[in-house]
């Protein structure tokens, strides 16, 4: 009725109520004209026979290939409450659905977000197009539980269309209202968006390029339970995988990556079922919060072979003994190329699981078996391949390594892509380490002051202060906020701190490269100046400097204040940002913080562009708690002198590191947990460092 109004249903109160022409005024009204422009498109030819070659072409597509060289160069620990980003397994490769990002650093809720597109079947048919867009955003959600099932669901349209070019525009507003329609049929909706609607180039030739209509969907909800979200990689245990059907379409090969290497893209397109969807979507749900998944993966880009070879590449052990004969598909082609929207799902009780599902309607069959010998094996109708996993995982990264080469040069490029599968994540916790908060004698909602004193020490451009004060305070000290200005200005002395921690981050945008416009700070203002003096001279204070702060303490001298020749922290040996997950030993060293993890073999995240310790004396001249698994790149990210990832004080009350301990306290923050460890353990290993340095402090603190 295009009445905007606000009404108490008890009282009939309408506190608002007014026409929306009042809200937004009378906008002049957009009038297109078009005409519908039909394309034709051929299908593609093929023959079985060529089954390993395509394979490889497909692996190879910008589409489906891996995604190391753009994920590895962006910040994906930052907040320290990252609980699902793009890398998953031992070997960490990008093979993850969705993101999601914890609440809070207490509880369990978090938001999930991931993508969907389907721009090649949008230039045969856009209403199909965007249906497709919709179902692959909501099929990379699935595996995470949302509040709500399917309706807890939003999503957001991204459109990018080549308007005003012969039949564009007819094809625009029919895929928006496609969208709509869709949309509504599924009980969701799409609240917000953008639009950029002149995708064309022109040259002076007189050519123009188009590019294709494409609208990318975000989708997004509350996650009830970060710890419940699955991965992409196969878990390494005897198990089943099950086969779900989202779809209720035929499988065909019209708009799939299958079809663009035969370069043809027509023939019959995937369809979906709205009402079957829905049905299916919260029946997965069920599944995802009753914990009845190991691990899954969907069926989109590059169609069912890809997502099976995708789940075996998150380590070196497993494999997957397919069946496909349930499915009744005889093609084999079509059958593993099909783009049709799917799920594989990795479980321990195949027939269980998928007489849930056909109970709730869903068609869902076992078509393998998980093994741990490395094993690919493919059998339908009789026909059998076998299929060498480390061989087509090399296929699949080689795209990013000829990309990388761009970035990194060919020579770290060429590391990256010879050692990312020699590198596994390997870990060895502490023999007493138990995960619990208890056993730290740690009260994670105590509202009352301990009486230690610790202190936030950031700069313009910081932002791992939130999540290094939450450690600091989980582990019993009570965590002052001080600035830079606060220094400066005289306001805050440092007096009654006994710990202080420089954060990581970007301090002043890194103009004058890393840490230096910080060091600066100190070094010409004389307040600050006085007060980190003071500070270090006493002795019953302790310092931690992490990636930013890391770089802090060493500009500074802090860490070594007697050695003639100082150490210093260079530019990454790739001369790019480096974000990972990573491996590290902790050593055996006076390290206050680190003494009860000697001996650990943990993960870790890594995030920075200026890691490399350059360390100029031999390496008796230096306490170095904590060194890289592996010595060569990409394990060490930064090429450190002596594999060094920190350095500590000869007193060992002083450290310095480059990782970032403060992102990886809870299970779930880590990229890849032991298995068996990950629902029962409240914090992992590196919560020592903190509560170390709070007994410390309590033994040694000046009355």
């Amino acid at each position: 009725d295009m009445q905007f109004t606000f009404e108490r249903k008890s009282t009939n109160e309408s506190p608002i109520d007014i026409q929306l022409e009042y809200m937004f005024g009378k906008a002049p009204k957009t009038i297109m004209e078009d005409k519908s422009v039909v394309e034709t498109y051929e299908s593609a030819n093929y023959s079985e026979n060529e089954l390993n070659e395509y394979l490889e072409q497909v692996l190879e597509t910008e589409t489906v290939s891996c995604k190391d060289w753009l994920t590895n160069k962006v910040d994906r620990s930052v907040t320290g409450r990252i609980a699902r980003q793009q890398c998953a397994g031992q070997i960490q490769l990008p093979l993850n659905d969705c993101g999601v990002v914890a609440l809070d650093y207490q509880g369990v809720k978090g938001i999930a977000t991931a993508l969907g597109h389907a721009p090649v079947a949008a230039m045969i048919d856009s209403e199909a197009g965007s249906r497709l867009a919709i179902t692959e955003a909501l099929t990379n959600i699935v595996l995470a539980p949302i509040e709500g099932g399917l309706r807890g669901v939003s999503l957001s349209a991204n459109w990018m269309w080549p308007c005003k070019n012969a039949g564009e525009d007819v094809r625009l507003y029919r895929a928006v209202k496609a969208a709509s329609d869709f949309s509504l049929s599924l009980g969701i909706n799409i609240p917000t968006g953008k639009d950029s609607l002149s995708m064309t180039q022109k040259y002076k030739n007189g050519e123009h390029v188009y590019a294709p209509g494409t609208v990318i969907i975000t989708s997004g909800g509350e996650v009830t339970d970060v710890k419940k979200c699955l991965t992409a990689a196969l878990k390494h245990e005897a198990s089943q995988i099950v086969y779900v059907d989202m779809s209720h379409g035929k499988f065909g090969l019209a708009g799939s990556v299958f079809a663009q290497i035969r370069n043809k893209i027509g023939g019959v397109l995937p369809s979906v079922d709205a009402e079957y969807f829905a049905k299916a979507f919260d029946a997965v749900q069920k599944l995802v919060e009753g914990k009845k998944i190991l691990s899954g993966h969907d069926v989109s880009a590059g169609g069912l072979i890809t997502a099976l070879l995708e789940m075996t590449f998150g380590d070196n052990q497993s494999g997957i003994d397919v069946v496909t004969d349930a499915l009744g598909q005889e093609n084999i082609i079509e059958l593993l190329f099909s783009e049709r929207p799917a799920l594989l799902l990795q479980v321990a009780d195949g027939a269980a699981v998928c007489n849930e599902l056909m109970n709730a309607g869903v068609d869902a069959y076992v078509i393998g078996d998980v093994n741990v010998n490395r094993r690919f094996s493919l059998k339908n109708n009789c026909k059998e391949w076998s299929l060498d996993i480390d061989h087509l995982r090399d296929v699949w990264y080689r795209t990013s390594y000829l990309m990388d080469r761009l970035q990194s040069g060919e020579q770290k490029a060429e590391e990256r892509f010879n050692n990312y599968k020699k590198q596994p994540l390997v870990y060895n916790f502490p023999a007493s380490f138990s995960g619990k908060l208890a056993d730290y004698g740690i009260d994670p909602h105590r509202t009352k002051r301990s009486g230690i004193r610790a202190a936030i020490i950031r700069e313009k451009g910081s932002n791992g202060d939130r999540e290094m004060a939450w450690c600091m305070h989980l582990a019993g000290m009570d965590v002052k906020d001080v600035h830079m200005t606060d220094l400066i200005s005289g306001r805050e002395t440092l007096e009654d701190i006994n710990m202080i921690v420089f954060v990581g981050g970007f301090s002043n945008s890194d103009v004058l490269d890393s840490a230096k416009g910080w060091a600066g700070a100190f070094l010409y203002n004389p307040k600050a100046k006085r007060a980190l003096e003071q500070f270090f001279a006493r002795p019953d204070t302790l310092s931690l400097g992490v990636c930013n702060g890391c770089q802090l303490m060493v500009e500074l001298g802090l860490i070594t204040p007697n050695h003639s020749v100082k150490p210093r922290m260079l530019h990454n040996d790739s001369h790019k940002f480096e974000s990972n997950f990573i491996g590290v030993t902790v050593h055996e060293t006076d390290s206050i913080m680190l003494k009860s993890l000697a001996g650990s073999k943990l993960g870790i995240w890594i995030a920075h562009g200026e890691g490399k310790f350059s360390l100029p004396l031999s390496v008796e001249n230096y306490n170095i708690p904590i060194t890289y698994n592996y010595a060569e790149y990409p394990a060490n990210p930064n090429g450190s002198d002596y594999n060094a990832a920190a350095i500590c004080s000869e007193d060992g009350r002083h450290l310095a590191m480059m990782p970032h301990l403060e992102r990886a306290i809870r299970p779930w923050n880590w990229a890849y947990y032991p298995g068996n460890r990950l629902d029962s353990d409240e914090v992992t290993p590196w919560i020592e460092a903190f509560v170390n340095a709070r007994i410390w402090i309590e033994n040694n603190k000046v009355k």
